[in-house]
């Protein structure tokens, strides 16, 4: 029975987006204007990358292709010369927002088609009486920040004053979510997860989609930095996604990285955490040696998004793709017969854009396996097609919000 791995580079949108003005983000373009700097040499860094952008094992599948059939453009540094080797095409975002619960639950078979609850860009922005009722609730004596921010922005802002007076730290960016940064050692991980708990029930009203738990250490403003014990405590999908219908077919589903969180913890059996796209990748190496027959493999790649993306660094995430570029061989190189493998993503995260948030962009699905015929599969209207399309190489039913392309 065939197995499939998807995994998610987090924010590796292509550009195209045909709603992309609705959203303030026309002519947002994640892979063709990091090549296009990389080209002009705005993409080179001392010690780090130089050059063209470089991604000749992706681009032989057929990411080059899916960039110009979603932008009409050609992207600068993918010139693989014949036809692509692997399943290649774009996929466009029907939900109605352009965050990552958004993303995901799309991909997975379930679009969203409500709209969330957001704050706005005002000091405070959270409303009085939701930062009244959990500071009553957890017995805090105050919190810091209560703004929209940058995480490691507001954590070097904070952080001290927050390890002084142990009040928490809480902001927000465009995205439907309440973000709560605390000292590891000084305030507790335990304590901040049991805040941020609490913090997801009273935010409900609010109709939210998530409440991130964002631990850090160090000890002054010059050495913070986030650890990998980040918790996302997500609403649940509202219908039943391609994880929950595989794990009632007796399926087992692993999830590699933030992918259980984002899905409230249904549907994922084996959850395997990692502290950036390095050990993320060695985790689903792990996992494809443990999977079985008829299972399936969901890995998501944060630092695309949360290191590059969002803090607007070209090189950085030129260089987050080269590096994983080099190692995808290792990936496609552990296949059995009748393995199906899917890159994509979940939205876009244009370094070049302005701003810090995300964009509106299709997103690349190009896939291979032994056995799996090459092909373009076009530009798809949902990224349910992702899903479906596993479903389909699953052989469990196809869910009612997308079609296979295999």
């Amino acid at each position: 029975m065939p197995r499939a791995i998807l995994c998610v580079l987090d924010s590796f949108g292509i550009g195209g987006a045909k709603d992309a003005a609705a959203f303030g983000d026309a002519g947002s373009d994640t892979l063709g204007h990091i090549a296009q700097h990389c080209a002009n040499g705005e993409g080179d860094r001392d010690g780090l990358r130089n050059g063209l952008l470089s991604v000749p094992n992706m681009d032989r599948l057929g990411l080059g292709a899916a960039g110009r059939l979603s932008t009409g453009n050609v992207i600068p540094g993918l010139s693989f010369a014949g036809e692509p080797e692997g399943l290649w095409g774009y996929a466009a975002e029907v939900s109605n927002g352009k965050d990552t619960p958004s993303g995901h639950w799309e991909i997975a078979g379930v679009p969203v088609r409500f709209d969330w609850g957001y704050f706005p860009e005002t000091i405070p922005t959270f409303p009085d009486e939701l930062i009244e009722k959990i500071s009553a609730k957890c017995g805090l004596d105050g919190v810091l920040g209560n703004k929209h921010a940058s995480g490691t922005e507001i954590i070097a802002e904070l952080g001290e004053e927050h390890v002084r007076t142990g009040k928490p730290i809480f902001y927000t960016s465009a995205d439907s979510v309440i973000q709560i940064a605390a000292h590891e050692d000084h305030y507790g991980l335990e304590k901040l997860y049991a805040l941020c708990e609490a913090t997801r029930e009273l935010a409900d009203p609010y109709n939210i989609g998530r409440v991130i738990a964002r631990p850090f250490k160090g000890e002054t403003s010059a050495d913070f930095e986030r650890t990998a014990n980040r918790r996302d405590y997500s609403v649940l999908p509202p219908e039943p996604t391609l994880l929950d219908r595989l794990t009632a077919d007796g399926r087992t589903v692993y999830g590699i990285g933030k992918i259980s969180d984002i899905f409230a913890h249904q549907g994922v059996a084996k959850v395997l955490k990692g502290a950036g796209n390095d050990q993320l990748f060695d985790r689903t190496l792990e996992a494809m040696d443990m999977a079985g027959d008829g299972d399936m493999i969901f890995a998501n790649f944060i630092d695309f998004d949360s290191l590059y993306g969002h803090r607007r660094d070209v090189p950085g995430y030129a260089a987050a793709l080269e590096h994983f570029d080099q190692r995808l061989p290792e990936m496609i190189g552990k296949m059995r017969p009748g393995d199906l493998l899917i890159l994509t993503a979940d939205h876009g995260c244009d370094p070049t854009w302005r701003g810090t948030d995300h964009t509106r962009e299709n997103v690349p699905v190009i896939g291979t396996g032994p056995g799996i015929a090459a092909k373009s599969i076009g530009g798809r209207t949902t990224y349910a097609d992702i899903g479906e399309s596993i479903a389909d190489h699953l052989g469990i039913a196809i869910g009612q919000h997308g079609s296979s392309f295999l």
